[in-house]
């Protein structure tokens, strides 16, 4: 994991450990549902920064002979996990809470409280979100979009804890007009109705990050671009004829197998050729250096 991801997981993890705390305060002395379903968000988002800290720590472990490829995979199952916490935990508990609010409601009590406390949750949230843009703007190219970013991006870390931080921030707004709109209208359902649109915008975040992760474990291929610096690499070499074809697999996020069948001069000898493999392989490391593991198979039909 960079040094980026880790300075965003532990910005996120310090401030919705605090939010969590007081919005469960909160929640014991103003009875809003809406609160309560952003304190469980938070709850469950510190959880989620720890499960990340926890796939970072497993994915380190030496390739050996139960994983040769190593454990990179790792960070994108606790990702994974990130997900399924965030729509099961926070998306599917603020759901259940805002529909028995809607059925059976009840005046929130402390109004001032529970703005108050939301006023300093959407501050410390803010500032765990810059950090968060910071660490993104720092990793992405120039002409990447946040929203390319996120597309894109193997590891897995940043685009979850910007995601979660994004979420964390509107469903602290909406909380705040839910609370606000039933005071002032005296209608209590309008917390609810909060803490149900609260329930719907983690389930739809927890679902975005599942789909992207769900392809992470399937196994994706590099980056157009670095296939295109790998082919370079390649056909560069002066003994190469022609590159037949190229195949890439991440195997963690900066983990990458690359398979390559190639056509090399027919006068080569079989210590010649291995010796322009090893160069190959060098070739192919300095372009792309998370090329990890390198296979290259001689086409040997004409020889």
């Amino acid at each position: 994991m960079q040094d980026g991801s880790k300075k965003a997981i532990v910005a996120a993890f310090g401030a919705n450990l605090g939010i969590a705390v007081a919005k469960f305060t909160g929640f014991a002395l103003t009875r809003s549902t809406a609160l309560l379903a952003e304190a469980v968000h938070s709850l469950a988002d510190s959880g989620n920064q720890g499960l990340l800290l926890l796939g970072s720590k497993r994915a380190q472990k030496k390739p050996d002979r139960k994983s040769e490829f190593g454990y990179g995979r790792e960070r994108y199952f606790w990702s994974f996990v990130v997900a399924l916490v965030l729509f099961s935990v926070g998306g599917l508990f603020a759901l259940y809470e805002g529909i028995q609010k809607f059925s059976h409601p009840h005046e929130t009590k402390s109004v001032a409280i529970a703005v108050s406390i939301l006023g300093a949750a959407i501050l410390l949230e803010t500032f765990s979100l810059l950090t968060a843009l910071r660490e993104v703007k720092h990793v992405k190219k120039p002409e990447e979009t946040i929203r390319t970013f996120i597309r894109n991006s193997k590891q897995p870390e940043l685009p979850v804890v910007l995601l979660e931080d994004i979420g964390a921030e509107i469903g602290l707004i909406l909380a705040l007009v839910g609370i606000l709109l039933g005071h002032y209208t005296h209608e209590p359902r309008w917390d609810a109705v909060g803490s149900i649109s609260i329930g719907v915008l983690l389930i739809a975040i927890a679902s975005i990050l599942a789909i992207k992760l769900k392809s992470h474990l399937i196994g994706e291929a590099a980056l157009p671009s670095e296939v295109a610096k790998i082919e370079t690499a390649i056909t560069s070499h002066d003994k190469v004829l022609h590159l037949i074809n190229l195949r890439t697999e991440h195997v963690g996020p900066e983990e990458l197998i690359v398979a390559a069948k190639v056509e090399f001069e027919h006068s080569l000898s079989v210590a010649d050729l291995s010796h322009v493999v090893n160069e190959l392989e060098v070739l192919v490391r300095r372009s792309v250096p998370m090329a990890l593991f390198i296979f290259i198979e001689p086409d040997i039909s004409l020889r």
